[in-house]
């Protein structure tokens, strides 16, 4: 069995699985009060998150929805979503990508947990702006969001 090494990715802490079938699977936390990446969506990807503890808010095709453990989201290709913790507690994850190919994302862009300030580097300008131009070759396809005029 290989070891799974813990990552903190942009502000989350997620241990990649080692899996022989066509998905990527990962394990994740999101702290209190910690915002998930910016309205997106996957050409080629079938996503599903599975809430195993905690709560977590996610919307998906501009509609809101609180996610409690034990419940899950399906996110079909090109569907629009993001999501966050706006609860006071550690939620804990299941986050399943198909075809296998997403993992490559947690690969450049995970920091060990053992590395010194491993949590505060993963969100750190360069890394959110190495991202945000490079989303796209991970299938990653963030929609501008909408200014309301006032």
């Amino acid at each position: 069995m290989d070891k799974v090494i813990k990552t903190w990715i942009v502000g989350h802490k997620v241990s990649k699985q080692n899996t022989s079938g066509d998905y990527d699977l990962v394990f994740g936390e999101t702290e209190a009060g910690v915002p998930g990446p910016p309205p997106l969506f996957h050409k080629g990807y079938h996503e599903s998150f599975v809430i195993t503890e905690g709560e977590m808010d996610f919307i998906v095709n501009g509609e809101l929805r609180r996610v409690r453990q034990g419940e899950s989201v399906d996110l079909p290709p090109n569907t629009t979503h993001t999501f966050k913790n706006s609860g006071d507690k550690t939620c804990r994850w299941v986050n399943v990508h198909s075809p296998k190919g997403f993992g490559a994302f947690f690969d450049k862009y995970g920091i060990s947990e053992e590395e010194a300030d491993a949590k505060s580097r993963s969100v750190s300008p360069e890394i959110i702006q190495d991202l945000l131009a490079n989303a796209a070759g991970f299938d990653m396809h963030i929609v501008a969001e909408k200014k309301t005029q006032v």
